[in-house]
């Protein structure tokens, strides 16, 4: 299967948008801004801890996947999620992440059920 340069199937995308997402502070930041209001920089700088040039590199790469957006005022910038999906998406995953995790549970409670093996 060829694509046109410039045309990537959807699963490609998708793909492009996950490695956008695939950084603990990446989601940390998305989580912080999935109350759909507007932060600002400092605001976020001191919820995270971060260094200024490190957020600013995580900032950029989440408004490049236009999973955020900014707006300059006076000194200040402010961000916000572009889509109120981004919050829906966070939400998901954490549901999944905790599906996955008490299956584990479970699995590990059955393996600690079982009857200890002799030593030979």
């Amino acid at each position: 299967m060829s694509f046109n340069r410039g045309e990537r199937p959807l699963y490609e995308v998708k793909a492009g948008l996950f490695k956008g997402l695939a950084h603990p502070l990446r989601i940390r930041l998305l989580e912080l801004l999935a109350d759909g209001l507007e932060h600002s920089v400092a605001d976020l700088q001191q919820s995270t801890g971060l260094e200024a040039s490190h957020l600013s590199q995580h900032l950029a790469v989440l408004r490049r996947h236009r999973l955020v957006t900014s707006d300059r005022r006076a000194s200040h910038v402010y961000y916000r999620i572009t889509q109120p999906q981004v919050a829906e998406l966070l939400t998901v995953a954490r549901q999944l992440l905790s599906a996955v995790l008490t299956t584990d549970a479970d699995q590990l409670g059955r393996i600690a059920d079982l009857p200890a093996l002799s030593q030979p």
